[in-house]
């Protein structure tokens, strides 16, 4: 049994797997063949189809859901940051001039920083058993790669919310299989960031990270969620990327908004901010 899996209740009714095993042996007919006389819930054209929408995004909320609750992680450490930025001494995969070349080769300090930011929280979830402040990424390459790795350079298990993508949809090697997992809906897929996040690591990226980003602070915001640390790695990145202080001083958020977010450069750095949040010991 997993680790804290309940037992299941006695039931006298017979279970569905043992249908879907039966019905393979039944006689090849006109009548078997035909779709209608597929099982719905073993039915993948059913399944897809634009009515079943609801089922689908239920579907997706509850695997990922049930399979890390009888794995017993009760809160993770989120990383975001970009697909692109590569593991230092390495091509960047996606630059598309000389100038994008060269950005991308500098801005890979930042899968230093994710991966060794990825090893101090992992030391930590280790005193826990693993059950607090487990890592989670996108699964991907670039930040969220360094992110896996580092939680691996330990010995520590990671979640990869991976996502079926045109680029980079296949999950990093550094994901522990177990907690590897994929996605079709967005929506659903940043649910699973947020609903154990103990603290947030935004490192650069683009328009996904800056969605992530946004969405957490707004979730925070409105009350929504609960106060965490919310760390941006990178000053001079950020402070060219957004002007979140310009918001302010047009008065379209609260001066006090500013709070939401800490900005900083090293994973010690940004690891102390949660540290000190939680009254972890050294």
């Amino acid at each position: 049994m997993a680790k804290n899996q309940m037992p299941q209740p006695h039931n006298p009714l017979k279970r569905s797997s043992k249908d879907r095993e039966q019905v393979k042996a039944v006689p090849d007919t006109p009548q078997t063949r035909s779709p209608a006389y597929k099982l719905a819930f073993d039915d993948p054209d059913f399944l897809c189809r634009p009515e079943t929408r609801p089922i689908r995004l239920q579907l997706e909320l509850l695997k990922p859901e049930m399979m890390l609750e009888e794995a017993g992680i009760v809160s993770t450490t989120v990383l975001f940051g970009g697909a692109r930025i590569a593991e230092p001494g390495t091509e960047p995969w996606a630059a598309k001039n000389e100038t994008q070349r060269k950005n991308l080769k500098a801005s890979s300090k930042y899968y230093t920083e994710a991966r060794r930011f990825s090893q101090l929280a992992s030391e930590a979830s280790a005193k826990t058993g693993f059950t607090e402040y487990v890592v989670v990424t996108g699964g991907g390459p670039g930040v969220m790669e360094a992110g896996s790795r580092g939680a691996l350079d330990v010995g520590a298990p990671n979640i990869g919310l991976n996502i079926v993508l045109p680029h980079e949809q296949a999950p990093n090697e550094y994901v522990t299989p177990e907690f590897s997992f994929n996605f079709h809906y967005f929506a659903i897929r940043k649910m699973h960031f947020l609903m154990r996040a103990s603290s947030v690591a935004v490192f650069p990226g683009g328009f996904g990270t800056l969605d992530e980003f946004f969405e957490t602070l707004t979730l925070i915001q409105t009350g929504r969620m609960e106060r965490v640390p919310v760390l941006l790695f990178g000053k001079h990145f950020w402070d060219r990327a957004i002007n979140i202080e310009a918001l302010a001083e047009e008065g379209t958020i609260s001066p006090d908004d500013m709070n939401l977010f800490t900005i900083v450069d090293s994973a010690e750095e940004g690891w102390k901010v949660v540290s000190d949040f939680y009254g972890l010991s050294a």
